[in-house]
């Protein structure tokens, strides 16, 4: 008497189907995100020597 797994079956199929070919390849300039630089406002944020100590927590 031969057991027959349908449902394994199946599952094999759908991994199969899934799995039998690689994604498309994604072309590198679309991996990278180009912003302008934003210029320093000299205005409202005068310049200040410790910026980075304060910025980083040294104070």
């Amino acid at each position: 008497m031969e057991h027959k797994r349908t449902s394994a079956d199946v599952a094999q199929r759908q991994r199969s189907l899934r799995f039998s070919e690689l994604p498309e390849p994604i072309r590198l300039k679309d991996t990278v995100e180009e912003r302008p630089a934003v210029a320093h406002d000299s205005v409202s944020g005068a310049y200040n020597p410790d910026w980075w100590l304060i910025r980083m927590g040294g104070l």
